[in-house]
């Protein structure tokens, strides 16, 4: 037989046994992990650097076998998780290992040294194999290069922020390099030189991968999710929260709306640099979601969703974002609007200076519409429609487009936009639109005490965000985040260009 029509034949009935052991729902898992942080800032020995990470996963495992224990099928675990975040280039060589392309097939824990020193690789091998479950972990890759490629860095190697994820047999299955790094994470990781969009199929599902601030950029978010149409995403984080938007459980969850999919999201947890926050989310809300600022504790979530959500009778109609907002009255001038900072971005504000009503904010293109009732009236807090349509620059380039009511920090409207996380006013009902000029819209609802309102709102065909039933709790925000990928400059221009205006700002 010719070795292609083997091949063919293998394919063909790898793809029988998928189908034959495809499950409608499965069980996911997420574990929130308190890291232990090397003790110094200095480089260390290879064995020193094993001995932190052992440490690290010891508790991991502890997560993992509880999960399979639970009927898990998949965990996944946080960005940084297993070593941490304060690094330089050098001192977090000792930490990388030389993780093989995927099509290589296999198994470190039964193979440890096919590919070299891998103890890492190897451990979390072990732990899906030994759990019958599939373990998603971030860790850190190495690749030499040289004076051959112009791009090769000085050092004779390229370091990359690191996704893996082992099968249920420990195969090695999926690999990615985050493309989108972080601030600082640029002095010590590379990007890859093209962006890279990881799929695997499992009995329950095709899942995509990708790593923290990559959430935010179309490639590989968006391709991931409308080009590829994965039915999960995997979510290893490292995520600092930021009132009123960009709190983890809230945007996670509202992206899993936004997008259709479902969404498993693993943070780190270290309330010193306001990291908490984690969740299973599918495209009707939150199943499962833990955000604790109190203590440093490690927790585990699990929750059951479906494998194929765009198939469920429940899935979310389609949405024309700016429908319902292109048919209200153009905004005009009003001396009662005012500015203000939201995340250094600035917004035009108009006061809910009445129990209830209808008001409309506008700025540029974007025309934000609300109906609103509070369910009483408090003269000690103050709500605002916000609208924002621009170029967001703090921690990086991207375009934004957002409708938000949210409750200022007090009465003072200079406070407005300002990080608040209580409140004590209830609203029997509310109703927000904008004008898009962008389908990826995600819609946020944050109660006091940064809780989630999963099945308490809705989003209409029309583009509407409304209450169902009034708000069980105080609110808040209620925000339409409106991410425009179109008008992004390419990756490694809006690199420069954020590297270039923050020594510009340092001067």
């Amino acid at each position: 037989m010719a070795p292609s029509q083997t091949l063919v034949r293998a394919a063909v009935l790898a793809l029988t046994v998928l189908q034959a052991l495809a499950l409608d729902t499965f069980i996911a898992a997420v574990y929130e992990h308190a890291v232990i942080l090397p003790r110094t800032i200095h480089k260390v020995s290879p064995d020193d650097a094993l001995a932190l990470m052992n440490r690290n996963m010891d508790v991991l495992e502890g997560a993992i076998k509880e999960a399979a224990q639970q009927g898990a099928h998949i965990i996944v675990t946080p960005e940084d998780g297993i070593y941490g975040w304060v690094f330089t280039r050098e001192t977090i060589y000792p930490y990388l290992e030389d993780i093989p392309d995927p099509e290589v097939n296999w198994i470190p824990c039964t193979d440890p040294t096919r590919f070299g020193r891998a103890p890492v690789q190897e451990r979390l091998s072990c732990m899906a194999r030994n759990n019958s479950i599939y373990v998603v972990a971030n860790i850190g890759d190495k690749k030499p290069c040289n004076s051959s490629d112009p791009k090769c860095p000085s050092d004779g190697r390229y370091q990359y922020n690191t996704d893996v994820v082992f099968d249920s047999e420990g195969k090695l299955v999926a690999r990615y390099h985050k493309y989108n790094l972080f601030m600082s994470e640029a002095n010590y990781f590379n990007y890859p030189k093209e962006p890279e969009v990881i799929t695997f199929e499992t009995p329950f599902g095709k899942f995509g991968i990708f790593t923290c601030f990559d959430i935010l950029f179309r490639e590989p978010a968006v391709v991931l999710v409308s080009e590829l149409q994965v039915d999960t995403v995997l979510f290893p984080t490292a995520w600092m929260n930021v009132l009123p938007f960009l709190t983890a459980v809230e945007f996670h969850s509202a992206w899993a709306m936004g997008m259709g999919v479902n969404f498993l999201a693993s943070n780190t947890h270290n309330t010193i640099m306001s990291m908490t926050g984690s969740g299973i989310y599918a495209p009707g809300g939150a199943r499962a979601y833990y955000y604790n600022m109190k203590t440093e504790d490690g927790h585990l979530l699990i929750a059951e969703l479906d494998s194929h959500p765009r198939l469920s009778p429940a899935f979310p109609p389609a949405v024309s974002w700016s429908s319902y907002a292109s048919n209200v009255e153009s905004c005009l001038p009003d001396e009662n609007d005012f500015s203000g900072l939201i995340f250094h971005d600035r917004f035009t504000f108009t006061e809910l200076s009445k129990p209830e009503g209808s008001v409309t904010v506008c700025q540029k293109d974007l025309r934000c519409h609300l109906s609103y009732k509070m369910a009483e009236k408090r003269e000690d807090e103050v709500y605002v429609l916000g609208a924002f349509d621009g170029l967001h620059v703090v921690e990086g380039q991207y375009y934004l487009q957002i409708c938000t009511l949210l409750k200022c920090k007090s009465t003072d409207l200079s406070t407005c936009g300002q990080p608040v996380e209580t409140a004590q006013t209830k609203f029997a009902m509310f109703s927000l639109s904008g004008t898009f000029g962008t389908n990826y819209v995600f819609p946020e609802v944050l109660y006091s005490g940064v809780q989630l309102a999963p099945g308490e709102f809705e989003v209409l065909s029309d583009g509407r965000l409304q209450s169902k039933n009034g708000t069980s709790k105080p609110l808040l925000t209620v925000t339409l985040f409106g991410r425009c990928y179109e008008k992004d400059l390419p990756h490694p221009l809006r690199s420069f260009l954020f590297l270039h205006n923050k020594k510009r700002k340092q001067l």
